[in-house]
């Protein structure tokens, strides 16, 4: 395997594939570790879905919770941050909500006689879009640049957001009163779909007993890390090694959800580069150079599902986009690299 030592010694920004690289990867797992022992002193359980919305992190992606009110999509978002140690801010989506709202606006300064602009929540580290399918379309668009370009424009003139830059969004299932249903434009920009779901018994007991011996409705949690180390363990990402073998199984995979006869539309190519960043950071995360088909398959439903739209009749008997995802894993076999 071209991952374990039979490519040639190559250097990427001071980072090499023999040592140092090893090393860059070894401090993204200790502290993508330290992350989530910290986060979990607040999220009882769920310690699977808290590894994918770090490997979402790494990856510099945005991520989409779907469940109903209640099950702790916002706390997470926040706890995150909080252990990032990075810049938060909670945009409140409802009905009302303006695209000024979000990108900020220009404003008349009597003093200096000219506009300044006035920055608006977007402009953060780690932006909490709550509800965000509250907001009516208009709004929505309002997102598209900040989550794809990590940029907002105002009356013309550009302004960069900073790294590292992640959105964060909840959303109420689209039956509940009130609700508008997200573009597919806006959807395929989320690099994962993830769903909480409610504790079972013994989690939620354990949730009441950290809320008693916590005597307060508002936890906290440790920074154990910085928007600079955050942004290098995205750098370091970018340098995990992945065969060939592997960039097919991923494209396989891919081509499949616009083949398959129950889906309508099937995954864009925004799927695949999903499904390898994804790979690279859980591999990473996992203190590997390299990232396995294994890697590929964990990540499948996650990175997928939202991008599928099934056709009506198997919508309307009940198939669910993770069904066809998981059929078609059965039917592509992985790479033995």
């Amino acid at each position: 395997m071209a991952t374990q030592g039979s490519q040639a010694r190559r250097t990427y920004g001071g980072i090499d594939d023999t040592g140092e690289l090893q090393n860059a990867v070894d401090f993204v797992s200790t502290k993508g570790q330290k992350m989530i022992d910290e986060v979990g002193k607040v999220i009882v359980g769920n310690r699977p879905l808290l590894k994918k919305i770090l490997y979402n992190i790494l990856s510099g992606g945005n991520i989409l919770f779907e469940d109903y009110p209640g099950t702790a999509k916002s706390l997470m978002a926040n706890m995150f941050s909080q252990a990032s140690g990075a810049d938060f801010r909670r945009i409140q989506f409802t009905p009302d909500l303006l695209p000024s709202d979000i990108t900020g606006i220009y404003m008349y300064n009597e003093k200096t006689q000219e506009f300044e602009f006035r920055p608006g929540p977007a402009f953060t580290n780690f932006l909490l879009a709550d509800e965000i399918n509250r907001a009516p379309p208009k709004t929505q668009a309002a997102m598209l640049e900040t989550m794809q370009e990590r940029q907002v424009t105002v009356e013309g003139t550009t302004h960069q957001l900073t790294r590292p830059y992640v959105v964060m969004a909840t959303q109420n299932p689209v039956e509940q009163e009130g609700t508008y249903p997200l573009p597919e434009a806006q959807m395929d920009r989320f690099l994962m779909k993830l769903s909480v779901g409610f504790p079972n018994h013994e989690e939620e007991v354990e949730v009441l007993r950290r809320r008693v011996d916590r005597q307060s409705d508002d936890p906290e949690v440790e920074a154990v890390s910085s928007p600079e180390e955050i942004v290098k363990m995205q750098d370091v990402i970018e340098y995990v090694q992945i065969d060939h073998a592997v960039l097919e199984y991923i494209s396989e995979i891919v081509q499949r959800t616009r083949d398959e006869p129950r889906v309508e539309v099937g995954s864009s190519p925004r799927g695949s580069e999903a499904l390898l960043a994804l790979s690279r950071a859980r591999a990473a995360f996992h203190g590997r150079t390299y990232a396995t088909p294994d890697d590929v398959k964990e990540l499948v439903p996650a990175s997928l599902h939202h991008r599928l739209m099934l056709k009506p009749e198997p919508r309307i008997k009940g198939v669910d986009p993770k069904t066809v995802l998981k059929d078609i894993l059965k039917d592509v076999p992985a790479p033995k690299v």
